[in-house]
């Protein structure tokens, strides 16, 4: 697998040492008392630190390179927005000790970190109606306040970036097999030409500030309710993109989950029904995408270790017949 050239950060997460952390903390009014925990998270690096005489606060080290800082203060600013307005969404705290006082994004030895305050839950299974008219009202009430305003520095959901510029990455970077690369570019070319024809189909849609992967390891549930604790991916897109990866099971259970969902998010906002043909050519668009993440991100020493069989001839075989698998679904 050969790397492709593209925007480099300034500092590598190697050099993210556990003093590197500590002092960050501590330049933003935290005395921390020396506990530094890793948790799960490939794309940035996120961390559990200890505070004295206080609760724990989470730090998450923005990936270098990835989002520009007028992007990631739109992340803020949104997760601020709809946590003025009630909606059970963990945003990051306003601190600093150095101007900008009262800043959500900070600065230290090259790295872009934010804090945000320990929340708990567990992912929620959705498994009843209840549950899911619940996380419908979430959505609802989350793109209620996304319809209001515009995204204008993060990205926008598309066929074009997120399916034909994944395939380019991917055959320039020569990470699929010489054997199946053929067969690859054949399954892949007639998706995207499917999935373009569908988002064409459906005309013209509302595009407003979403989450943007929105599955269900992004949603911690309590006994009070779901609630989101990281905004990373938010984009512009249809509302549809938030709810479809909610969904599971056979074509008859999906159809009952999806009518539960939108039963509780019409309480709260309008969906345009068209937008329900466009879960398939979706569901295409991600996986062509998470396969072209991993290659982009390989590179990185995590990403090897925590996905061993990306690396092997059998992914690719395996990933050209799901891509087959899913044209037959669109087809």
């Amino acid at each position: 697998m050969r790397p492709v050239s593209g925007k480099k950060g300034t500092v590598p997460f190697s050099e993210l040492t556990p003093d590197v952390i500590v002092d960050a903390i501590e330049a933003a009014g935290f005395p921390c008392d020396g506990r530094v925990l890793a948790l799960g998270s490939y794309e940035n690096r996120v961390y559990q630190v200890g505070v004295e005489e206080a609760e724990p606060v989470v730090v998450k080290f923005y990936r270098p390179g990835r989002w520009t800082d007028e992007a990631i203060q739109e992340e803020h600013d949104f997760a601020l927005e709809l946590a003025a307005a009630e909606i059970p969404v963990i945003a990051p705290l306003q601190t600093g000790t150095v101007p900008p006082f009262q800043a959500t994004l900070l600065h230290h030895a090259g790295f872009r970190y934010a804090i945000y305050p320990r929340r708990g839950g567990q992912w929620p299974e959705l498994g009843t109606a209840d549950d899911r008219q619940w996380m419908g009202r979430f959505l609802g009430r989350i793109h209620l306040v996304g319809g209001r305003g515009r995204f204008q520095h993060r990205p926008q959901l598309s066929p074009e970036a997120m399916g034909r510029g994944s395939v380019d990455y991917l055959l320039e970077a020569e990470c699929i097999p010489e054997y199946i690369e053929q067969r690859y570019e054949q399954v892949v070319g007639q998706l995207l030409d499917e999935v373009e024809s569908a988002f064409e189909a459906a005309g013209e849609l509302r595009y407003i500030r979403i989450h943007g992967d929105c599955h269900r390891n992004n949603v911690l549930w309590t006994p009070t309710g779901p609630h989101f604790v990281d905004l990373d991916d938010c984009m512009m897109g249809p509302a549809i993109q938030d709810l479809w990866m909610l969904l599971a099971g056979t074509a008859a259970e999906m159809r009952t989950q999806l009518d539960d969902l939108l039963e509780g998010y019409a309480q709260f906002a309008d969906f345009d029904y068209r937008e329900a043909a466009l879960i398939e050519p979706l569901r295409a668009l991600r996986m062509i995408h998470y396969a072209a993440w991993l290659a982009r991100r390989w590179d990185d020493p995590a990403f090897p270790m925590a996905f061993p069989w990306f690396g092997e001839a059998r992914y690719w075989e395996r990933h050209t017949a799901e891509l087959e698998e899913q044209l037959n679904t669109l087809g």
